[in-house]
Formats: C-alpha cells, sequence, structure tokens
C-alpha cells in the first residue's frame, strides 16, 4: 500500500525546487498544491493538485485515481471552501466552487484530452467526478 502523506511530502518537495513543477508521473502537468482544513478536525492539509487553468481561476478535479469515493479534500472544500493555494512560487487565497452542468462538461472534457489518464480515472468508477473551481479572492 502507498504512503500517500510521503509521496505527496516528495511531490511538494520537488513542486517548490522546481518553480512548480514536478516530474516523474507528473511531468508536464500543470500542479498547485492546496491548503484546507478539515472538514471534521480542523487540521491543516496540503495536497499537490493537477490543476487546468481556466476563465476566473483553476479548475480541480476530485478523481482519486478512479476510487470509489471522494477525496478528502473535496469534503473538506465543501465545508470550509476558503482556501489558499500554491501555484508556480505564489500564494493565493482563493474560494472553491462546484462546477454543474455545461461547465463541469467543458472544463472535464478539456481534462481527459490534455491528460488521458483522467479519462482512465472515469472508467474505473461509477461516480461523477468533482470538477472545482478555485477562484482568487
Amino acid at each position: 500500500m502507498r504512503d500517500y502523506n510521503a509521496w505527496n511530502n516528495e511531490v511538494i518537495k520537488e513542486f517548490r525546487a522546481n518553480g512548480g513543477w514536478a516530474g516523474g508521473p507528473l511531468e508536464g502537468m500543470p500542479l498547485l498544491i492546496l491548503f484546507n482544513h478539515g472538514a471534521r478536525t480542523g487540521a491543516l492539509r496540503t495536497n499537490p493538485l493537477a490543476y487546468q487553468k481556466v476563465e476566473g481561476g483553476y479548475a480541480i478535479f476530485g478523481s482519486k485515481g478512479g476510487s470509489p469515493t471522494h477525496p478528502a479534500w473535496y469534503h473538506n472544500l465543501m465545508a470550509n471552501p476558503q482556501v489558499e493555494i500554491e501555484v508556480g512560487t505564489e500564494t493565493l487565497a482563493v474560494r472553491a466552487r462546484l462546477t454543474e452542468g455545461e461547465e463541469r462538461k467543458r472544463i472535464w472534457t478539456q481534462q481527459k484530452v490534455d491528460f488521458p489518464q483522467f479519462a482512465d480515472y472515469e472508467k474505473k468508477t461509477s461516480r461523477q467526478i468533482p470538477v472545482l473551481v478555485l477562484e482568487p479572492v
């Protein structure tokens, strides 16, 4: 079983050492670091996530590798949408918003075109993968 905290910490370390980029399986994928607070615990959580630049912000995807459940950060953002992100070398205050309908479809379709592994994640699960937009405040 993979130690996701250790893996996340290594990705974050590499991200910061390379001005917002990582290598290996994440090479070429735009990444940001999401700082959010646990919905139940209030504890600070730090997650490196793929993003897509969209008008007015940054889209992120609750794929969790095609798992049958949403990632913990999704639940945290639904409870506490005011968060910070690190993009490149900049830290921004943002507000998370769940997309729906045509907006969700447009962003999600583009993500699957740009990074086909997201289409694979979609095939692995029966749930709709949430697409959220992080809008600077």
